[in-house]
């Protein structure tokens, strides 16, 4: 099932991942001493374009209610909603540019646009997914209570046809999901919660919603409504279709980063006396990461590069790409995956993997500790020692698994092939 011994499923020593952990530290120094004008000019003139492209889209809405200015405020609109999500508001609570003491580009005083208070999401997201990586039991994010993205997670005959529906759901409402996340609502349910925290939870949620509803649904609507090129009703549409789009994207940007094949998952025993060397390691081996241009990395808010986020949450966004470059070249010194494709190559993945596990596991042809969304150290038991003076690295095993996997199966298939 998950990996219960990171150590032992990367194939390194104490020494290893003493160094290992070594050597990231410095990446992170070398960032942090060279963070400067050029990193604050960056965040500046993004919140600057964001927010003009906002207003171009609602001024796009109500000059016309034309279905060809409709549609381009709307996708206006919605781009301009991911770019505030994605590289501006997710990155700034991360804390990323808390080191320019600019009071409104601050971890602290930032609020999103989105149905869910930031407060909440910092906890749930900063502290509980980036401290607890895919640890079963620990990180929320693993399927988010209702969707099964792993065979740890036990199959329920609701698996049969909620798998797709609810992720199906989860994109198109993605905001919402995130937002009601730190309610807690399995344990409301189940009566494990503490009441009076619980109800102030639902308090700070209820005032941050209602106020997104009132400026999306209300307040815009009855703006643009005084010109007499749109109506109440269009431009309510409108803002509905551009979050949307937001949400649509951001899932699957967020998805890409943690389901795709590679992606591993870890039990508990893994947060036992873990090391700063082991913590880079669950990190490195609990995401993914997707290919793409200088475009692409912008709108996905640079979690194209997932890994080096994980690794360094709180490192300014526009410097990932260079990160990862530096991050490569350790994985292969200590023959490590890194786990990168085709945005929707990886996208793809990430469907697969959660329809694959609406079934029952018996259904399933890949063991429960050797398949593309679950790996553990058992599925090397399978391998020889390597008796050369060579020591084989998790990169090398995998291969060599995988490779003995394709010989036992052409064999299988030989004699029939031959009949």
């Amino acid at each position: 099932m998950a990996i219960t011994d990171v150590p032992e499923f990367t194939h390194l020593t104490d020494a290893d991942i003493e160094s290992l952990g070594v050597e990231l530290d410095a990446i992170r120094q070398d960032i942090e001493d060279s963070r400067g004008e050029r990193d604050s000019r960056y965040i500046r003139r993004t919140i600057a374009a964001q927010r003009a492209l906002e207003v171009a889209g609602r001024l796009t809405l109500a000059a016309s209610s034309k279905r060809s200015a409709w549609w381009a405020g709307t996708v206006t609109l919605g781009v301009a909603k991911i770019i505030e999500n994605m590289e501006i508001g997710h990155n700034v609570m991360h804390g990323q540019w808390d080191w320019m003491n600019d009071p409104e580009i601050h971890s602290s005083t930032w609020e999103w646009d989105m149905s869910g208070a930031s407060k909440h999401w910092r906890f749930t997201h900063n502290f509980m997914h980036h401290k607890y990586t895919n640890i079963l039991g620990m990180d929320d994010d693993v399927g988010y209570g209702v969707i099964r993205v792993t065979r740890d997670q036990r199959w329920k005959p609701f698996n049969l046809y909620g798998n797709l529906l609810f992720n199906t759901l989860l994109a198109i409402g993605f905001e919402w999901g995130v937002g009601l996340q730190h309610l807690e609502l399995g344990k409301i349910s189940k009566g494990r919660d503490d009441r009076k925290a619980t109800l102030k939870r639902v308090q700070e949620f209820g005032v941050k919603a209602g106020q997104q509803v009132a400026k999306d649904y209300v307040f815009y609507p009855a703006l643009t409504s005084l010109s007499p090129g749109a109506t109440f009703k269009s431009t309510l549409t409108a803002n509905a279709v551009a979050n949307v789009i937001r949400n649509v994207w951001a899932n699957a940007v967020i998805f890409c980063g943690h389901f795709p094949d590679g992606a591993d998952k870890f039990t508990k025993t893994d947060m036992v006396g873990e090391s700063k060397g082991q913590w880079y390691l669950r990190q490195m081996l609990g995401s993914a990461n997707f290919d793409g241009g200088p475009a692409l990395r912008f709108m996905s808010g640079n979690l194209s590069n997932q890994i080096e986020h994980h690794l360094y949450p709180d490192l300014p966004s526009n410097r990932l790409h260079e990160i990862s470059i530096r991050v490569r070249e350790v994985c292969d010194k200590y023959d490590l995956p890194y786990t990168t494709g085709p945005f929707l190559v990886q996208y793809a993945k990430t469907w697969r993997t959660i329809a694959k596990l609406s079934l029952p596991d018996r259904f399933l042809r890949d063991t429960a500790d050797d398949a593309p969304e679950t790996r553990s150290e058992r599925m090397f038991a399978v391998l020889e020692p390597v008796d050369n003076g060579q020591r084989r690295g998790l990169k090398s095993a995998i291969a060599a698994v995988r490779a003995r996997r394709r010989g036992k199966r052409s064999a299988q298939q030989g004699p029939h092939v031959a009949a």
